[in-house]
């Protein structure tokens, strides 16, 4: 009964660990989002939101709309290296963890012998030779540590925790794919459009040109109108080469991210305002949704192991206690062996007290203290990192589209003088140079335009990824 009673007492002190009682971080960041006139709605939205109203994006899935992007996302989350490269990383840490865990556990072996050997034994002047066999079989444990104080479980909690930070950061490189394939896309879509307006700006100018042509000959027009309605049309033909070439590239680089060929009806044929590419992502809600970022939950699971290796460290100035232990048969006859007058034990518990080690596990223990302390510094970073990024695409989002209202009325104030300008010079009412300036500011408001939908867009894939993504 007394035996039991300290077995069971063992198992219990065994169960304990001197690691730190960890308490998260205070986030060094405000409790919501900024407001101000930068913000408009988005931020006064945010600024009545309730540190309770938290919630992580929908999936990608909900988030984009666009059926030919969602094949694209689908096929590099499956070929994407970089993320291949993260599920090995996963799957090496977990077999760390597994590695360590199992000094959780004694390992037991089992063995036979079987030796035969021959003594000469001297008699007088005769000599005799005595030849014997001996067989054994024994099953046992070696040198297996009673984990008292928790050494063992304070390397093993370590271990998982890498493991878990490994996890987090696969899920923060599977976002990061999403939205860079998004961001690519985006890309592609935009730069075809503009090489649209950048053709038919071509073939407008050279329409142009050849009326130009045709008047100088009769005497109307001048040769410097010529050489004017010339350069907006080798100014747009030079970026119909360069849209062409950007075009070619931006495919590329969406290659690269899949991870495989992409076929041509994968692809965006132009990028439109109509287009609902991607769902609206509700910002009302506290920074609190911060601690649930993937790279934010992997700086808190860095932090966690680092607090179980100070358990480790402190365990490391308490004695060790080592079980080695074994059992099984031994005989010199074979056919005997297994007979109940044949059992063999052994019990070797050992002790290891550590007296002097010139400082070595204060230096260990103040050493585990320090990497603490740094990820402590990581982990309140990665905290103020996210609430920029976050802080950033609302400012963003705060302000886009009265900024697209404004490009798309320059864009239809501009399309319509453009139409008036070349309509008055064509009837000889207004002047080359009225109509020349109308088209080139047309041009160059189709451009700014274009580039604006870009920016609301990738602004909201931006938003998406910065509140944690969905993945």
């Amino acid at each position: 009964m007394k035996i039991s009673f300290l077995f069971v007492g063992l198992l219990a002190l065994g169960g304990c660990t001197l690691d730190p009682n960890y308490v998260r971080p205070e986030s060094p960041v405000p409790a919501q989002w900024p407001t101000g006139d930068a913000y408009g709605d988005v931020g006064r939205q945010t600024g009545g939101a309730q540190a309770q109203d938290v919630a992580l994006p929908a999936p990608w899935q909900q988030f984009v709309q666009d059926p030919k992007l969602s094949r694209v996302i689908d096929a590099a989350l499956l070929n994407n290296r970089d993320l291949r490269r993260a599920a090995a990383n996963i799957e090496s840490a977990r077999a760390q963890y597994r590695i360590q865990r199992s000094d959780l556990f004694p390992t037991l072996s089992a063995g036979g012998d079987y030796t035969r050997s021959r003594t000469q034994i001297a008699t007088g002047g005769d000599s005799t030779s005595i030849v014997g066999n001996s067989y054994s079989v024994s099953a046992g444990l070696s040198a297996y540590e009673l984990d008292f104080f928790g050494r063992v479980r304070s390397l093993s909690r370590a271990a998982l925790e890498q493991y878990l930070a490994t996890e987090e950061a696969a899920r923060a490189a599977r976002i990061s794919v999403v939205a860079e394939v998004a961001n690519a896309y985006i890309l592609l879509a935009t730069d075809r459009a503009l090489l649209d307006v950048a053709q038919q700006t071509q073939a407008s100018a050279e329409q142009t040109v050849k009326l130009i042509q045709a008047r100088l000959s009769g005497g109307i027009s001048s040769r410097n109108e010529l050489r004017q309605a010339e350069t907006i049309f080798q100014r747009a033909r030079s970026d119909v080469a360069n849209y062409r070439t950007l075009i070619a590239q931006d495919r590329n680089a969406l290659q690269l991210l899949v991870g495989q060929s992409i076929n041509d009806d994968w692809l965006p044929a132009s990028l439109s305002p109509e287009t609902a590419m991607f769902a609206e992502v509700p910002a009302g809600m506290s920074s609190t949704v911060l601690l649930s970022r993937p790279d934010v939950a992997q700086a808190e699971h860095s932090l966690l192991a680092a607090n179980a290796n100070i358990g480790a460290a402190r365990a490391a100035f308490f004695p060790r206690v080592s079980l080695t232990a074994s059992g099984g048969f031994a005989s010199g006859e074979l056919s005997g062996l297994f007979s109940s007058g044949n059992k063999a034990w052994s019990f070797a518990p050992s002790i290891s007290i550590p007296i002097f080690d010139g400082g070595f596990n204060r230096a260990n223990l103040a050493y585990a203290q320090a990497q603490r302390d740094g990820l402590v510094a990581d982990y309140e970073l990665a905290v103020q990192a996210a609430f920029r990024d976050v802080a950033d695409a609302l400012a963003r989002a705060g302000t886009i589209d009265e900024q697209l209202d404004a490009q798309r009325a320059l864009y239809e104030a501009s399309l319509e003088s453009y139409g008036l300008s070349d309509a008055l010079y064509r009837r000889g009412v207004g002047t080359f140079l009225d109509a020349l300036d109308a088209q080139r500011t047309l041009y160059s408001a189709q451009q700014t335009y274009l580039s604006a939908l870009q920016l609301a867009l990738e602004n909201r894939v931006a938003l998406y990824r910065a509140l944690g993504g969905g993945v």
